[in-house]
């Protein structure tokens, strides 16, 4: 593989050659290579036959199919899709990173092939389903006090932050709270605050964890605690 990519840089091919299969009979050798458009390689298998002595095969593939040929760790940590378990590849969009209020920045959307994460698919219906009771139309609610504008969804709770200019804290409502102040606001009504239909904060409890002896083991000190007993029961008979 390195000879031959060494060939094709002295032949200015603008191609890159990623892997290589060699047949057990040393009799076939099938380079893969990436390339943006096409290659003239007749003069680079020329060569590759002279020095190696073997039926040279090029075949051009695309850039995820030479990250699931190479495989290599994503940003989550784990081996690539492509390389261990994904058998198809479907095209993946900048609409499902929307959908999922996700930053646009390519370069945390993009995966070793240098296209976008095939994980993005992966939770898309379910978010396709959830925003389905969600108003797609309203980015902004007339109020008396003044015009409060989007600034967060929460798809699976279903509330919608919104603020005033200028104000640092955010009002959420329920979406329908939302759908509510919009009809009022198409039929010419304003309502005079946000702050009137907001959530109420919920008081949370604190959540007290009790670790059940599942195992059967008993206590680490329950060795001293008999020997305790016992040097007590010796002092009352010495008394007695």
């Amino acid at each position: 593989m390195h000879r031959a990519r060494k060939m094709a840089l002295d032949l200015g091919l603008s191609m890159k050659i990623s892997d290589v299969d060699y047949q057990g009979d040393k009799t076939k050798a099938t380079f893969y290579y990436t390339a943006e458009g096409r290659v003239d390689f007749r003069e680079l298998i020329k060569k590759m036959a002279e020095a190696f002595r073997i039926r040279i095969e090029m075949r051009q593939i695309g850039m995820r199919q030479e990250a699931s040929r190479l495989g290599g760790i994503g940003s989550c940590g784990r081996e690539l899709c492509c390389s261990t378990w994904l058998t198809d590849f479907k095209t993946v969009s900048t609409s499902a990173a929307r959908y999922q209020n996700l930053s646009l920045n390519t370069l945390k959307l993009a995966g070793q092939c240098g296209k976008l994460k095939c994980c993005l698919n992966y939770e898309l219906d379910s978010y396709m389903d959830a925003l389905k009771d969600i108003p797609t139309d309203v980015d902004k609610i007339e109020t008396q006090n003044g015009t409060a504008i989007l600034q967060k969804t929460d798809i699976f709770k279903k509330i919608m932050w919104f603020s005033y200019p200028g104000a640092e804290s955010w009002v959420p409502l329920a979406i329908s709270k939302v759908k509510e102040l919009a009809e009022l606001n198409k039929q010419g009504e304003i309502p005079e605050t946000l702050s009137a239909v907001s959530l109420q904060k919920e008081t949370i409890k604190p959540i007290v964890l009790d670790y059940e002896n599942v195992v059967g083991q008993d206590s680490l000190t329950r060795l001293d605690e008999k020997s305790k007993k016992r040097k007590k029961k010796k002092k009352k008979q010495k008394q007695q």
